[in-house]
């Protein structure tokens, strides 16, 4: 099944899926900024299955964000094409996608995951349980990673299994499970993948600016980039990527107080939000958030460390307007 995303020579930019920070505001966020699609957080088939209200919240999007993917993971085909099922009928989707690159241990551990890439059988079950639930209807895309480990490298047959199964579009994610992210990404594997299928792939791994989606676009079969600990920092990539291929010029980085200016819409709206509870439960859950957002900020070091112990919304607006002072009078931000 086509997906109209990539037609008409269109090189889309994903915002790649990450639990716990690619919500239905980040997302709403990143689109603003440029992000063509993306995909929510994974959810577990099983949790959907059961009707599950907290699992059910990681499926939020909004239309402006459109086109948007639900992922999912599991190891039971059957069972993730009946969750498929209920998702199209509760959110309509523009495509469901199946998660086998997760290499943390709570979903490895349940076969799930980046665990399929050593079972092709089961992982071929999988694909081609959620395209027979669903595929007459909604497209069904993947994202993987290169393999296991060194010694198990297998994209470009996973690719193919997944193609030859009805899936309409793969993200790969140049590590292996093993080096979880640590490491430099193995481009070559990734373009190998998108030689070796006919669907669209979408390139993933140390996407760091405009230069570098360039970079992997140009002399390779490739159909799209995603950036995901890129974006976490600095949502503007996308951006900025798009007027680096168009123009070839690299813009100016947004200044800090218009970056200070983001984060407290970013913290206002999900203080507002139900995802996380009160606005003392939301804070707590962003401070890792907001520690990212600030690296590279002059002083981030204790802006780290104030931003650590928040819990409303106010506390962040104050640490900002003093940090802005300390900047504005040409002295170092220090505690």
């Amino acid at each position: 099944m086509k997906l109209h995303w990539f037609e008409d020579q269109k090189f889309p930019l994903y915002l790649a899926p990450m639990a716990g920070v690619t919500d239905v505001v980040f997302r709403s966020i990143c689109k603003e900024l440029g992000a063509d699609a993306m995909v929510t957080e994974f959810v577990s088939a099983e949790g959907i299955i059961q009707q599950d209200q907290r699992t059910r919240k990681y499926t939020d999007f909004t239309e402006e964000q459109r086109p948007v993917g639900v992922q999912l993971f599991g190891a039971d085909g059957q069972r993730m094409g009946e969750a498929a099922q209920k998702i199209i009928e509760w959110k309509q989707p523009d495509f469901i996608d199946i998660n086998f690159g997760c290499p943390v241990n709570k979903v490895v551990s349940k076969n799930g995951g980046s665990s399929l890439l050593r079972d092709c059988p089961i992982l071929k079950s999988v694909a081609k349980g959620v395209v027979e639930a669903i595929g007459s209807h909604t497209p069904v895309t993947a994202k993987i990673r290169i393999g296991w480990d060194q010694e198990s490298i297998n994209a470009p047959e996973v690719c193919r299994i997944l193609e030859d199964s009805g899936v309409s579009a793969i993200a790969v994610h140049g590590r292996t499970r093993a080096q979880g992210y640590r490491g430099e990404a193995d481009w070559d594997i990734i373009n190998e993948c998108a030689a070796a299928v006919d669907i669209p792939v979408i390139g993933n791994g140390d996407i760091q600016s405009g230069a570098d989606v360039q970079k992997r676009k140009e002399g390779s079969a490739l159909s799209g980039i995603m950036i995901g600990r890129a974006a976490m920092q600095y949502p503007w990539i996308f951006k900025e990527a798009k007027e680096f291929l168009a123009t070839g010029t690299v813009p100016e980085p947004v200044s800090v107080p218009e970056r200070w200016r983001m984060i407290l819409r970013h913290c206002q709206l999900a203080s507002e939000s139900d995802r996380y509870g009160d606005e003392k439960h939301t804070l707590m859950a962003m401070r890792s958030r907001l520690m990212t957002y600030c690296k590279g900020f002059p002083g981030a070091k204790p802006l780290r460390k104030k931003l650590s112990s928040v819990s409303s919304v106010q506390e962040v607006k104050d640490i900002a307007q003093e940090h802005l002072l300390h900047l504005e009078e040409g002295f170092p931000y220090i505690i």
